[in-house]
């Protein structure tokens, strides 16, 4: 089950660099579209963090960060690459896939500070609650850590380009909607990994 948490995260946070470059409209907020799959890296850590400690979660954050320097890096040299000559759509594959240095910077930026806090958040409020209210401590540490996630990002991708309050807060507010909503998706897996014995004795 760690493998499969930790395989998902990777994915859904390359996938959400990727899908960044896209702004779409959710009930009249816009958002990077990458939204939703980065919301399931902060599910991932939680239930990691739950179950295996902080510890692990930060080495699963690390491991991320190096997944998407990785694949930042092949997408780069896939763009750069000379195309076969009965090939076409390089224009096409450059808009998808091809992101400013300043998008680069700002997902990296974010996603280091606010899955660190994250984890350190969700631990913090772990120990001053004796390991109760599961929910608390889910809700409470992706909510700052979204809003860091959000600031440093837009910011820092946008600045001087769009207007990045509206982004700011939209994005926010998206990603505390799809937190209060997956919190039933935290307690299940955690209930699910304890049930089926595949929770350590003692969490590091």
């Amino acid at each position: 089950m760690f493998a499969f948490l930790t395989a998902l995260f990777a994915g859904s946070l390359v996938i959400a660099a990727v899908l960044a470059n896209k702004i779409i409209t959710v009930v009249g907020i816009f958002v990077p579209a990458g939204v939703l799959a980065y919301c399931v890296t902060f599910v991932c850590t939680d239930v990691v963090n739950e179950i295996w400690g902080r510890k692990t979660a930060n080495q699963v954050v690390l491991s991320g960060f190096g997944a998407l320097i990785v694949s930042l890096v092949l997408i780069q040299l896939a763009l750069s690459w000379p195309a076969a000559p009965f090939w076409n759509d390089q224009e096409a594959f450059a808009t998808t896939l091809g992101a400013t240095p300043r998008i680069i910077l700002g997902s990296l930026t974010a996603y280091l500070v606010s899955q660190l806090h994250d984890v350190w958040s969700f631990d913090f409020w772990k120990r001053r609650t004796s390991g109760k209210h599961l929910w608390l401590r889910n809700n409470v540490s992706t909510l700052v850590s979204q809003l860091l996630d959000s600031v440093l990002f837009i910011s820092i991708a946008f600045y001087g380009q769009l207007p990045i309050f509206p982004l700011i807060l939209g994005q926010w507010l998206v990603k505390l909607v799809i937190a209060a909503l997956d919190t039933a998706v935290v307690y299940f897996l955690v209930w699910f990994i304890r049930q089926r014995g595949l929770a350590p004795k003692f969490q590091g």
